[in-house]
């Protein structure tokens, strides 16, 4: 069976940093595209970064770009979120996904676009 584990999140102050890890077991990704959400209570998951299948290509949403770099290290099957400079906006439960066909090479935003997601992980944000 395929689990996908998230760790890292906490309570930190505005400006403070954190970095996320996501852990997969049960199957290799290394040719899946991966990508990171965050959801709040009462809203909709929103994305926040992607990364390709050979780790050389990201994206992110604007709100995050500049303070979040998403990496992974296919050999460990782990995906990474370090964030920077955090703000209380960036407070929400954070889940990481697996695409669900190999080998994309543009980026895909839609949670329907992506399988086998974790339970999540607490990031609270203080100011």
């Amino acid at each position: 069976q395929v689990q996908l584990v998230e760790s890292g999140g906490g309570l930190v102050q505005a400006g403070d940093s954190l970095r996320l890890s996501c852990t997969a077991s049960g199957r290799s990704f290394s040719n899946y595209a991966m990508g990171w959400f965050r959801q709040t209570p009462g809203k909709e998951r929103e994305f926040v970064a992607a990364i390709t299948w050979t780790g050389e290509t990201t994206y992110s949403t604007n709100s995050v770009k500049g303070r979040f770099t998403i990496s992974r290290d296919n050999a460990k099957n782990t995906l990474y979120l370090q964030m920077n400079s955090l703000q209380p906006d960036d407070t929400a439960v954070y889940y990481c996904a697996v695409d669900r066909v190999p080998y994309r090479v543009v980026v895909a935003k839609g949670p329907e676009q992506y399988d086998y997601w974790g339970q999540g992980t607490q990031v609270t944000v203080s100011s």
